[in-house]
């Protein structure tokens, strides 16, 4: 199986911070694998997909993504990348429509274009259709559930036709439903983009329990590493 992504003997730290968050991370993603990092708050998980996307630079160790080293100049390769932050919610006064914000992932593509062309609109109307959010389309993302937001944002995520997703607690403050729909969806994109996926969950459920890996990060090493993680009962 061939390697999407490759970290090697990774250290890095935010800046102002004494203490490295990573500490000889080295951790690799394989083509189509879904890979889940799990571990306590503040073990370095976050700060493993903010270094392999190359927004934060790392002290020593090498990174690559398709075999190309990582850097914050690299825009192109990280047009090849979907990232979903943590807690990133809407709030209620934000103005763009749900078509909008999908259609913002047509322009990660390239830098140089700023109009929609019809193939740009075709791909979020199969987008939106794909995730089942088609009839939202007209709606201020500000005003939908916390649910019907990620959905909106893993539409984005397949409308930006990416070869890499970082999920960051995609599933994070939602009910138990709306954790098992997320689920099924990041299933789908992945299925539709034939993409790698690494997942951060720090509770126990459906995502979790898909992965074809599981390596759970304490003080910013990898501590454990599971080909299939043990579904526990519940979801949190």
């Amino acid at each position: 199986m061939d390697d999407v992504a490759t970290l090697v003997d990774v250290c890095a730290a935010y800046e102002g911070e004494r203490d490295a968050t990573l500490r000889g991370v080295s951790l690799t993603v394989g083509a189509r694998e879904q890979l889940a990092i799990t571990g306590p708050n503040g073990a370095g998980k976050t700060t493993i997909l903010e270094v392999m996307n190359g927004l934060l630079p790392f002290q020593s160790g090498t990174v690559q993504v398709f075999g190309e080293s990582v850097g914050l100049s690299s825009h192109r390769l990280r047009a090849e990348i979907a990232y979903l932050p943590q807690n990133l919610f809407f709030s209620a006064d934000t103005p763009f429509l749900v078509r909008d914000v999908v259609l913002t992932a047509r322009f990660a593509k390239s830098r140089a274009r700023r109009l929609a062309s019809m193939e740009d609109r075709r791909i979020v109307d199969h987008a939106l259709s794909a995730v089942g959010i088609a009839e939202l389309q007209r709606r201020p993302v500000g005003r939908l559930s916390g649910g019907q937001q990620r959905k909106v944002l893993l539409a984005r995520v397949l409308a930006q036709a990416a070869r890499l997703i970082l999920l960051d607690e995609p599933t994070a403050n939602l009910d138990v439903q709306a954790k098992a729909e997320i689920a099924a969806l990041v299933a789908v994109v992945r299925r539709e983009l034939g993409a790698a996926a690494v997942i951060v969950s720090h509770e126990a459920g459906p995502l979790r329990g898909a992965a074809d890996r599981t390596v759970r990060v304490e003080s910013g090493r990898i501590a454990e590493a599971y080909d299939r993680m043990p579904i526990r009962s519940g979801l949190s």
